[in-house]
């Protein structure tokens, strides 16, 4: 059997100001109607001989990516939560032990969250190559055929070449010959000239992030080079506990793990490593060039998203959240629009957005974090203005869901209904709002709020008093598990 191990951890500050440390781009639709999460479990789909995949995230993502799958009928096996990030080899680690929990043995499918794949049946024939290789012990990863000198990757250099004949799903032999290649050396992002010399020479592929492999050999293979990091995974997972739908890591343990990459911890050092080559269309997306890249152009070649007008615009890609663009006379031009934030690049400088982000991170700003647009496992809240004693929120609650029993030390809540219908608890007492009614909750006072309807809750709520922010709440019953232990 073959389990997928889906890596959602990422932040994915290259592509802000769409992608947001508390939003980032895994769980966005960049490319087609779905999130880049949903097409990484989608395009395995028709794949034979799959199980349940495990899904690693950060707990701050855990409701979105609960919420994704749920929408495309998708049951995971389990859906850990990181308490901070460490890097592949120890989610990896984790995820092998938690296969190995269940007393099985099976070949992990490890696939970052984040990566378009044009060419579905070409790589599904390449995981069918991998796992023939797997099941013969070796530890794989797939590299990319470059078709361009880039360098934003790290390369791979191809050893001698191993073949045999491939196993098909149920063991059954097959007369197709299958090959992958030993790894003769990991390389570093390049330089440009360095970059055109891998690419003139054939014998380097993009180093993707994507690995297949037996769990119990990785397991071993780590207890080898890196037996701390094993150590704290194995303890982590012995401490942590089931919370709702997923598991949480105890967060002692798993923040004492060494921080590491998969290929420096293990891939670098071991003497099973192989390599699969793979021509599928890929691309990380890991810039707005590469979304530019694969995107669907006009006859100007530019790439055009939302409520955009263009007039002697060439070579550019221009996206529209809120409001209008209109752009005049741009030429190899980035630019992107959301509720609280315009970004606007040359095409050949968009690697430099994370410097951005850095800036908005040292100087303390929202920006950097999330959008005025923030998802609740219970809905939405969309600020729409504030001041230093005011707030103005469109929350939206879905349907049978509610907030959180609670209540503010700092700050009183006006809340008027817009659609559909409230049940709000006041204290003691509860009531029924219908549109264009209201209810005031004053400071210090418990109060929930909850949609027993069967479309969704929209109401304007209009915070007022001297200190506003999230930290101002204080529950005491939670359907999320969010009331913190002490």
């Amino acid at each position: 059997m073959i389990v997928p191990v889906i890596l959602s951890g990422g932040s994915g500050t290259r592509l802000w100001p769409l992608s947001r440390e508390l939003y980032p781009k895994q769980l966005l639709r960049l490319v087609g109607d779905n999130t880049m999460l949903q097409d990484t479990l989608l395009r395995l789909k028709n794949f034979e001989g799959l199980g349940d995949p495990i899904i690693i995230c950060n707990e701050n993502h855990r409701f979105m990516v609960a919420e994704q799958l749920r929408t495309i009928h998708l049951k995971p096996a389990s859906i850990i939560l990181e308490p901070i990030g460490r890097n592949t080899a120890p989610a990896l680690a984790v995820a092998a032990l938690n296969a190995l929990s269940h007393d099985t043995d099976p070949v992990l499918l490890v696939l970052p969250a984040d990566h378009f794949i044009k060419n579905v049946p070409a790589f599904h024939d390449a995981l069918r190559t991998g796992e023939h290789f797997a099941l013969r012990k070796y530890l794989i990863t797939f590299g990319i055929v470059p078709d361009a000198p880039e360098t934003g990757y790290g390369y791979i250099k191809k050893g001698q070449t191993i073949g045999g004949k491939a196993i098909d799903a149920g063991e059954k032999v097959s007369n197709r010959q299958v090959e992958a290649v030993n790894i003769e050396k990991f390389v570093e992002k390049p330089d440009l000239e360095k970059a055109k010399q891998y690419l003139d020479s054939g014998n380097y592929c993009w180093n993707s992030g994507m690995f297949m492999f037996k769990a119990s050999l990785v397991i071993d293979e780590l207890k080898k080079f890196v037996p701390d990091i094993v150590e704290a995974c194995e303890k982590s997972l012995q401490e942590g506990r089931e919370d709702l739908d997923f598991f949480r890591l105890d967060a002692k343990y798993f923040e004492s793990c060494p921080s590491d990459s998969i290929d420096y911890a293990l891939m670098e050092k071991t003497d099973s490593g192989a390599m699969v080559p793979l021509e599928a269309g890929w691309n990380d997306l890991g810039s707005w060039e590469a979304l530019w890249q694969v995107g669907e152009k006009d006859e100007n070649e530019n790439v055009v998203h939302g409520d955009v007008l263009v007039h002697d615009v060439k070579n550019s890609y221009l996206h529209a959240d809120n409001r209008m663009i209109a752009a005049v006379g741009l030429e190899d031009h980035i630019v992107v629009e959301t509720s609280d934030a315009v970004l606007i690049s040359p095409r050949n400088r968009v690697q430099d957005v994370k410097r951005i982000v850095d800036k908005l991170k040292a100087n303390k700003r929202p920006e950097a974090l999330s959008h005025k647009k923030v998802y609740r496992p219970w809905g939405t809240s969309d600020s729409i203005d504030s001041s230093d004693r005011f707030q103005v929120k469109r929350i939206t609650v879905k349907p049978g869901a509610r907030i959180s029993l609670q209540k503010h030390f700092h700050r009183a809540e006006h809340w008027i209904v817009v659609r559909g219908t409230a049940l709000v608890k006041k204290g003691e007492e509860k009531f029924i709002l219908k549109e264009d009614e209201s209810i005031y909750i004053p400071l210090g006072v418990t109060h929930r709020l909850e949609n027993p309807g069967k479309i969704p809750l929209e109401l304007i709520e209009v915070r007022s008093g001297s200190f506003l922010g999230e930290e101002d709440i204080v529950r005491s019953e939670d359907d999320y598990g969010r009331i913190k232990k002490v």
